[in-house]
């Protein structure tokens, strides 16, 4: 069976090469997609490298403080929930009117997204230093890890308000088609928490050794100048986009509408989150080796959700702005283009995950059983990937277009429905041990691909207006 899938494999991707190089006629769009899902790619990443620079700075610390870190990342990320029902409704209404070349609405929409980050940012930031002790509690601190993760998250929670403004204004950019500086803008969040916290962890030339505390101060730290960065950027104006007072007055109309769009994506990922965590817990259940594992095929898999974020991106800019522009002949070509371009990329993953899953789990770990355990999964990811690309890439040009109730509902019940009923099945079952939890997951992904891909194919997007 290996053999057949080392031959068949790479012909489907020949085939999928072909069919994304474009003709002459496609080369601007082919140029429109790249250059907005690149830089995408590389803010995705960037992102994801705040909360793994703060763990791997304290790594040399203890067990206790890598659990503070990151147990109170993972609340961190459910703060960030929030921000992305703002970020998606911005996102898609902004691409709309630029592409309508209203620009008058695309600002309004901008002033109104800005209020609703404070809000939020606000009520986070109250949260998370009144409760600070009692959410790292529930997450499962415990002894020294406690206090350590309470002062981290009280710490942090300090910058949320600018992290909020830090992450809408970043989805306002995308949406009128700049993600360029929102890539270097995370660029100078890495930097400077990279540099704050390891001088405050490690206390160099006479500085604080603070530990965990100057973690989270360079957190703090990097997050609030982002945000800060970002406001100033869409103050003196960038992309046809600018921040003025008189549009930071409440407007409930255009509120409504951002709400309208961005709602649905909050509940998707919260639904998303609730049924990971429950998928967790089956693997759980087959011991630590099998979790040690899971965990460095998802590290692993995580690699090529950056390309897959980025070409969402693209879909969902230019779906949104062909829609504006009265053109859903070029918004539906543009969701196609991103996704052959974006499968092409991750396929090549695929094949890297597929020759070399043990070299790849072997250099997170010397365990021999997990190394033999972590294999499977990654070549089970590998052939997987393609669906992947539907799922993350579709799902993006339909909230472009403003239908994102339907990512809601395919996304969020299959999480629920097929990756953890199927893994209680496969794992409890039929006794198929990590390797069924994984089929249960590589299922789970053939199903949202098919039917966000279905749900593009049926054009209904089109006619929804936001």
């Amino acid at each position: 069976m290996s053999q057949r899938i080392a031959v068949t494999f790479p012909r489907r991707v020949l085939r999928t090469l072909r069919r994304a190089l474009p003709a002459r006629r496609r080369r601007g769009r082919t140029g429109a997609v790249l250059r907005l899902a690149l830089p995408a790619v590389s803010e995705q990443l960037l992102n994801m490298t705040v909360g793994l620079a703060d763990t791997w700075l304290v790594g040399h610390l203890g067990a206790d403080p890598i659990a503070a870190v990151s147990i109170s990342n993972q609340i961190v990320m459910l703060a960030q929930v929030l921000c992305s029902s703002i970020a998606t409704g911005s996102t898609a209404l902004i691409a709309r009117c630029i592409g309508a070349q209203d620009v008058v609405t695309a600002n309004r929409a901008l002033g109104q997204s800005a209020l609703i980050a404070v809000l939020i940012g606000l009520v986070t930031t109250g949260a998370g230093v009144a409760f600070a002790g009692r959410a790292v509690r529930m997450m499962g601190a415990t002894g020294e890890a406690l206090p350590l993760a309470a002062s981290y998250l009280r710490i942090v929670s300090w910058s949320f308000l600018f992290m909020t403004c830090l992450l809408v204004g970043n989805a306002c950019l995308r949406g009128a088609g700049d993600t360029l500086s929102a890539m270097r803008v995370m660029m100078l969040v890495n930097a400077i928490n990279i540099v704050v916290a390891a001088a405050l962890i490690y206390g160099p030339f006479g500085l604080p050794r603070l530990g965990v505390v100057g973690s989270a101060m360079g957190a703090a730290t990097a997050r609030s100048v982002g945000g800060i960065v970002v406001l100033a950027t869409l103050w003196r104006g960038r992309a046809g986009l600018r921040l003025a007072w008189r549009r930071v007055v409440p407007d409930l109309a255009m509120i409504g509408r951002i709400l309208r769009i961005g709602i649905p994506t909050g509940v998707e990922m919260l639904l998303f989150r609730l049924g990971d965590m429950s998928f967790y817990r089956v693997v759980a259940s087959l011991g630590m080796a099998a979790c040690a594992a899971h965990a460095i095929a998802l590290n692993a898999q995580s690699l090529s959700f950056s390309p897959g974020f980025g070409f969402a991106i693209a879909a969902t800019t230019l779906v949104g702005q062909g829609l504006g522009a009265g053109d859903p002949k070029r918004a539906e070509s543009d969701g196609y283009l991103a996704f052959r371009l974006g499968a092409t990329v991750m396929t090549i993953a695929g094949l890297f995950f597929l020759a070399f899953s043990r070299q790849i789990v072997g250099f997170f770990t010397n365990d021999l059983e997990v190394v033999a355990l972590g294999s499977g999964p990654l070549r089970v990811v590998a052939v997987a990937q393609p669906l992947l690309a539907s799922t993350m890439i579709f799902s993006g040009a339909l909230r472009g277009a403003g239908d994102t109730r339907f990512p809601m509902l395919s996304n969020g019940i299959s999480v629920f429905v097929v990756r953890f009923g199927l893994a209680m099945l496969f794992v409890h079952g039929f006794g198929l041990g990590l390797m069924g939890a994984w089929y249960a997951l590589a299922t789970d992904m053939a199903t949202r691909g098919l039917l966000n891909a279905l749900r593009f194919r049926s054009r209904s997007w089109q006619k929804i207006r936001v």
